[in-house]
This record gives structure tokens, sequence and C-alpha cells, in this order.
């Protein structure tokens, strides 16, 4: 079985790219191979379909690619060899797909050139000879261009489907060495085993170990002592002073520039993992090309040589991952959830478990190269299990150990916490269990899966903390940025709060797909694989006629948002900027503004529907399946709508008039798009249906004239002066300041009822709203004046109804 450990050192690399882009994903497998050979693959020439397309090339021939493909094995022995295989298979579909992109655009170009010519003429007409000439060409052309395609969409489908092929033996491989069981390590013929093997073992381990000899003693000549010990000296110092140095400078840059809160926190450990990874590899990368190019490694010593590299990057990794998280020098900057004691006796396993990696990898991986007998892989993948389940052991005896300087209660632990724990513990004994009976594979590789799913979630769990702190600070209403998106936009901070949790939430579960990828790396499933079933998936989804993409749909996300983000910018640049420069009345200019909004939300919703692969036929096609629906369900509704359209379009009423509508009397304050407001005198508010305006009659009493008229009818006694009363109440209508001078106030006697003089006066204001007012303060003015002068109002006429005579 191939090494059991040598995934942790590989994928923790990747690992650590994806803390760093959040899109990286380990992309190395970790399988069993009791007769894996690390071959490596032949070096590929110019062209071949196993270089790599890093530069622009010129497009290939179809012909050549297909004899490429022709010539390339089935099946391959060794996971190197498997690896290069396959690379060759994607390789030769990634230049297939180049010459079917490049080729789809020449046949479009072919196909709008035909049709500038027209439909060929009926057989038996003539055609200009120039114009059938180039017809043909065309036509001939096309041809050719379409044989190409067709014949690379084939190289692409016979090289996915090898490939599946080949991923499918390896899983087959792989799961039937699983299954293969050995002696029990607590009996006699398992160490009789390794004890035959032994001098195989030994003769296959002194090629390696001659080489590393002979390499030691080129390095301590006095020609390259020099050199090495000079790079390793300032190695050595890089990786010292130099991260202590660049560590601090990042935890002050962060003082100063990022403001305080989660953040900062969440942005640290990523930029000091980010840091001590760079500065490692470049002092590491700067000491073995030192090493290499003196040393003259051979065959087997310069494959393990290359791989120290690899594991010092992983102690890096898992220590500086760690040491960020418990933040024991700067307690209030951790992120995780921690208490101080807890965190205390934390503080050595970040270096525990990378030694433990490192030990565990190293008899493996020598075990690997040098070929080693089925014994002593199996022996290497036993010390594996037992000691990961130690330290996996060691670990949670530790989460679970009371403080012993703490008098606090500890906290109640959520159940799903729980129910992982007991998971690990069975986990744990079940691998103890499998090691005593002799299936050595499976408990190192749920060994190995334990660890490997400890180090994804914890890098995990800092890009989710990551990405939610990161769309609270840039969208929140609590956030600089989320506050001058209110200030700018006019957005409301619940909606501002609504779009940061959205948007944290499509994050979150984004990493969550690629975590899940990361924890099925070493089940047998290669990452790549499984990225190969994203990149499917991302090709689209048909249902019936319709093919849903996730590249649209996020397309579709963006058009929306840009969208309605334009249409709050144009919106408040048209009221508060352009509106305001017209002569057009406020009214006007608030109904305008909103028929515009409402047409810019249709023209929105229409581009995000077209981004999402929805086109005009299929929304008319929607709109007549629902018609029927509509028609009966939401039939009110439409038609509040239509006359809401109605009302902005033709301004029968607009906003600031005053109407009366059966009952109900007021200033129209909005007109929306389903009811209308009106503000009553009370200072309430009545939302009436926009088909209550179309549908019946509505006084309006601004529509034509902005005046108000006050009326007021008095009653007087026959033997009233008239004149007099005549000039006193117009005397006091015009000396009243509400009263208009043009059209000026009148007075007209109307006549005679019940034995009294009824005079009506007419008196003109600024607004209908202000004729109540100057109306009661006219009669108080005009009674308090015909008091002075004497003149009594007419009393109205009482019936008295007799009583009944007495009986006798």
């Amino acid at each position: 079985m191939m090494a059991s450990m040598t995934w942790i050192h590989r994928r923790a690399l990747f690992l650590a790219l994806a803390v760093l882009s959040c899109l990286a994903l380990p992309t190395v497998q970790a399988q069993p191979a009791a007769k894996a050979q690390a071959a490596p693959a032949s070096p590929a020439a110019p062209g071949a379909p196993g270089a790599a397309l890093a530069a622009e090339q010129p497009l290939p021939d179809v012909e050549t690619l297909r004899s490429q493909l022709d010539r390339l094995p089935a099946t391959a022995d060794g996971n190197d060899a498997v690896r290069a295989l396959q690379a060759s298979f994607g390789a030769l579909s990634a230049q297939a797909n180049r010459i079917i992109e490049a080729r789809t655009g020449e046949l479009n170009d072919l196909n709008a050139r035909l049709g500038e010519l027209g439909t060929a003429p009926a057989p038996g007409t003539s055609e200009d000879a120039d114009i059938k000439s180039q017809r043909q060409t065309l036509i001939r052309d096309r041809n050719a261009v379409d044989a190409e395609i067709r014949l690379a969409r084939l190289i692409v489908v016979d090289a996915r489907q090898r490939s599946d092929a080949l991923r499918t033996r390896e899983r087959d491989q792989f799961q039937a060495q699983l299954t293969d069981r050995a002696p029990s390590p607590l009996g006699a013929a398992f160490w009789r085993e390794l004890g035959q093997a032994w001098p195989d073992d030994s003769a296959r381990l002194a090629p390696m170990v001659t080489e590393m000899q002979e390499a030691g003693a080129r390095l301590a000549t006095s020609e390259h002592r020099g050199a090495v010990l000079l790079a390793l000296a300032l190695a050595l110092l890089a990786i010292t002073v130099g991260d202590l140095l660049a560590e601090r400078g990042l935890t002050r840059l962060a003082q100063r520039v990022l403001p305080g809160g989660r953040l900062r926190r969440s942005l640290l450990v990523i930029a000091i993992v980010a840091v001590n990874m760079a500065v490692v590899a470049l002092a590491l990368q700067g000491f073995l090309q030192t090493v290499k190019a003196r040393a003259d490694f051979g065959p087997l010593s310069s494959k393990l040589v290359a791989l120290v590299d690899e594991s010092v990057l992983y102690i890096v990794y898992v220590t500086s991952l760690g040491r960020a998280l418990l933040a024991n020098a700067r307690p209030s900057w951790r992120l995780p959830p921690l208490s101080d004691a807890l965190a205390l006796r934390l503080r050595s396993f970040p270096w525990l478990v990378a030694l433990v990696g490192v030990l565990v990898w190293a008899p493996t991986q020598v075990a690997t190269i040098s070929e080693l007998s089925l014994p002593a892989l199996r022996a290497c993948q036993g010390i594996t299990a037992l000691a990961l389940t130690l330290l996996i052991a060691a670990t949670l005896t530790r989460l679970r150990m009371p403080a012993q300087d703490s008098a606090e209660a500890p906290a109640p632990r959520p159940l799903w916490v729980g129910l992982g724990l007991g998971l690990v513990t069975l986990s744990l004994l079940g691998v103890g269990l499998l090691v005593a009976i002799g299936y050595i594979s499976v408990a190192s590789l749920v060994a190995t899966q334990l660890a490997w799913t400890g180090l994804v979630v914890i890098s995990f769990y800092v890009l989710f903390q990551f990405a939610e702190d990161l769309s609270m600070a840039l969208v929140s209403s609590r956030g600089e940025f989320g506050q001058r998106l209110q200030k700018n936009f006019g957005f409301a901070p619940a909606t501002l709060d609504q779009a940061a949790v959205v948007l944290s939430a499509l994050a979150r579960v984004l990493l969550f797909l690629y975590m899940l990828i990361a924890l099925g790396a070493q089940l047998g499933t290669r990452p790549d694989e499984v990225l190969q079933q994203t990149d499917r998936i991302r090709a689209g989804l048909t249902i019936g006629e319709f093919q849903i993409k996730p590249a649209a749909i996020f397309s579709a996300l963006a058009v929306l948002v840009g969208g309605f983000v334009a249409l709050r910018v144009f919106r408040n640049w048209l009221r508060e900027r352009y509106l305001p420069t017209t002569t057009m009345e406020p009214g006007m200019q608030s109904s305008l503004s909103t028929l515009l909004n409402y047409v810019g939300i249709v023209l929105v919703v229409a581009a995000g529907m077209s981004a999402l692969g929805i086109g005009i036929n299929r929304i008319a096609w929607i709109a007549s399946a629902l018609s029927v629906g509509i028609g009966f369900g939401l039939q009110a509704i439409v038609q509040n709508f239509i006359s809401g359209l109605i009302l902005l379009a033709e301004r029968p009423v607009k906003v600031g008039d005053w109407v009366v509508l059966g009952t109900t009397e007021g200033d129209i304050k909005r007109i929306n798009v389903r009811a209308t407001e009106i503000q009553l005198g009370d200072r309430s508010t009545v939302i009436v249906p926009n088909s209550e305006f179309i549908t019946k009659t509505v006084r309006n009493m601004t529509l034509t004239a902005t005046e108000g008229r006050v009326l007021i009818r008095l009653p007087l006694p026959l033997s009233t002066d008239a004149k007099r009363v005549r000039e006193l109440m117009l005397a006091a209508c015009c000396a009243h300041p509400g009263v208009l001078e043009s059209p000026e106030p009148s007075l007209s006697l109307e006549g005679i009822e019940n034995g009294s003089l009824i005079f009506q006066a007419i008196a003109y204001v600024a607004s209908p709203r202000l004729a109540s007012g100057v109306r009661s303060d006219l009669l108080f003015t005009i009674l308090d004046d015909f008091k002075n002068a004497g003149l009594p109002l007419a009393v109205p006429t009482m019936m008295m109804a007799s009583p009944p005579p007495a009986p006798d």
C-alpha cells in the first residue's frame, strides 16, 4: 500500500493555498498499492499531450491529436504513471476544446456570410457567377470547419471516457487493497513475515543509503562546505528572525489599517499563515537549490530530498495555523471561542501534531521510494494508525480536561458537538480493533482520514469566519462601507443587513462544497475527479428545454444587483437633480419618478432573466400559462395595478391633490402600484385601491385651480338693514389676511326663507385646506360686528304641539 501519510503533507500544502485563495484544493491522492512503483512519467515533447500549456500555443491539428490519443496506453502501473497518463488525457481534451472554441467562431462567421448572400436560387434559375462561386466556397469551408469541430468533440469524449475508465480501475484496486487482511500484529506470524522480508528490504534500502552517504561526502568537502553552511545559516536566520519580524510587522500593520472587530482577527490568522509559508518557502528553496547544485543526488535520494520542503512547509502550516488560532500572546485577538486556560493547555499541540505527522510519514515514504516488501509497508501503516490514534486521543483528553485554576462552571455543550466527539471516540476504538485483527490498511485509512478531517475542518473554519466577517464589514449597515452605501444610495439599514446575511450564506455554501471535496480526497475519490464532476455541473443541468448553469445563476444575480443599484442611483439623480430644474409640478415630478422606477424594475428583471437563460419567448409562454390563474385568482390585483399605471399616465389625480372620494376627503400623499394613500384632516391615512379612482366618481378640488372657496350663509330678520349687513360682512372678508384680493369677496341676498333674509358671502383662499380655518375666523369676526352694530340674527321657528284635553 502506498504511503498513508504522504497525503497529509502534500495536501496540507494545497490546503494552505485554499486558506489563502479560498478556492485551491488538494490534488494528490493517497491510495494503497502494494505493488506500486514510483515510475516517473517521461518528459513530454513539445506539443505532446502531457506538456503544460502555460503559454499561448498555435492551434493544434485534429489529426495530430487523434494520433497522439491512439498512441497513449489504456492503463498504467504506479501512482506517478497513472497521474501522468491522466494529465495527458486532460491535456488532449484541453487542446481539442481549444479547437472547438476557435472553429465555432469561424463557423458562425461563415454562416453569417452565407446569410448575407441570401438563400440559394431554385433549380433551373440563373444566378450571378461571382455570387455562385462565393456561395460554393463558403459552403465548402463551412463543411470543413464543421467536420473539424465534430472530430474535436469525438476526441474530447474519447479522452474523457479513457480517463474515467482509468479512474474506475484505480478505485477498484484501492477498494481491493483495503479488504486485504494481514496477520495480526499481536501474533507471531506478523513479525515472522517481517523478519523474513528484512534481508531483502535491507538490500533495497542500501542504494538509497549509499546515495545519501555519497551526497553527504560531496557536501562535506572544502569546496562545497562553506556555501552549504552559509545557505543553511541564511535559511535558519530567515525562518527564525525574519519570520518573527514579518509576523510582528504584519500585526502592527493590521492594528493601524484594519478597523477593530472580527474581520481583523480572521484576516490576521490568514495573513500570519501566508507570511510564515512564504518566508519559509523562500528560505527553504534557496537552501535546497544550493544543496542540489553541489550534492548531485541519485535517483532515489533525489526523490527523498524533493519531499523535504513539503514536510517542512507542512510543519510550518500546522504550527502557524495553530498559533494564530490559539493567540496566547494576544488573547483579545483569538478567533475561536476558547478560554485562556484551554488555549494555554493546547499551546504545545500544534508542534506535536506537526512532528508526529512527520515522524509517521518518514518511514512510509522511505518504504514507498525503496519499494520495500508488503510486510514492511504494513508495519509502517500500523505505526501510522497507532501514532495518529494516540495523538487524537491525547487531543480529546486535553480538550475534556477541566482547568485546574478555573472556578467557572463549564459551558453547556451543543448536542452536535457531543455526537461528533462520540463518533470520533468510537472511530479510535475501531482503529485499535482493526489493527489487532489484521485489517491494517483500513485502520490506517480511518486514522489518516480522522487527522485529515480535523485539519480540513480547522482550516475551513477560518475561511467560514473570514467570509462572514468580510460580508458584514462590506455590506452590513454597521460597517463603514455599509454606512456609505446607506448615505449615497439611500438603502435601508435592514436591507443592507439582509444583503450581508445572504452574501455570507452564499460564500459559506460555496466553501462548504469545496470542504466536502477536500474531505473526500482520502476516501478513494481523487480531488481532480470530483472537480471534473463539478466542471460537468458547471456546464449546465438540463431540465426539459431549460438549462440551469451555476455561472448563469451568478450572472443573473450580478445583473440584478447591479441593475437595482444603478436604478437607485438614476432615481435619486432624477428626483434630486434633474426634475427640480424643470417646470413640472411636484406632484407630476413624483408621478413621473414612480412611473420610470416601475419601468426600470421591469427592465432589470427582464435583463436578469435573460442572463439566466430565459428568453422572451419562454417568458411569454409562462405568462400565457399563468393567464388563467391571473384571471381568476389575481383579478383584483391586476386591475389595481393597471389602474395605478393609468393614474400615473393620465394624471386625473396626482400627489398633492385635494380629493373627495365618497366620504373620504384629504390630500393624496403617494400613488403606489396597487393602492393610493390619502391623508385625512385628522392626520390619519386611508389606503384606497387604485381601481376606485377609475370606476367611481372622484371630486378633485385642485385639478384645475388651486384656490379654495369660503362660503358663509347667515339668516337675518326681515327688519334688518341689508346694506349695513353687506358692508360689515364684506369688510370682515377683506380685512382677513387669508382672503385673496383676486377674485375679490362677494355678498348676495338669496331671498327669504321661513321669514328670514338669507345672506351669502363668498371669499377665496390660497388652498382648499385653508377654507375651514378662514371660515371659522370670519364667523367670529362677523358675529362680533353684528353684536356691536345691534343687528340680531333670526331665531329659528319652533313648532310646539298642544297637549290633549283632560278627560272628564
